[in-house]
């Protein structure tokens, strides 16, 4: 996960901890929407995925961004409550870029594909 998080912060500038919980969220997302079998498979091959996830579920209302975030769904629901711990609209993209990039490189390009195919409105992010 480290990786991930200087990878993120780098393409971002977003600190490590905002890194992190933005990972944990986009993760916790795609477990939520996504297929079973292969974010599974995905957050098995995060070495500390689950954590982060778990971590992005404390305290991620996020003010007003993250209440008006919380009341949709799919992909914008996503995108309010990364607005709302401090995520740009112009950091989203590459923050979804650089983590599906990582998934491709640890669970695979057949894996992401699935996973991006099966998620209405996620390819915009990525």
């Amino acid at each position: 996960m480290d990786e991930l998080i200087a990878r993120v912060t780098q393409k971002t500038g977003l600190d490590q901890a905002t890194a992190r919980k933005a990972i944990g969220l986009i993760l916790g997302y795609l477990q939520k929407e996504g297929p079973q079998t292969e974010v599974n498979q995905l957050i098995a091959a995060l070495p500390g995925a689950q954590d982060a996830i778990e971590q992005s579920k404390t305290g991620a209302s996020g003010g007003m961004m993250g209440m008006i975030g919380s009341m949709g769904g799919g992909v914008m629901a996503l995108g309010g409550q990364l607005m709302g711990i401090g995520v740009s609209m112009g950091q989203m993209q590459p923050l979804g870029k650089e983590l599906f990039a990582y998934g491709r490189e640890k669970a695979g390009e057949d894996t992401m594909g699935t996973i991006m195919g099966a998620i209405p409105g996620l390819s915009q992010f990525v």
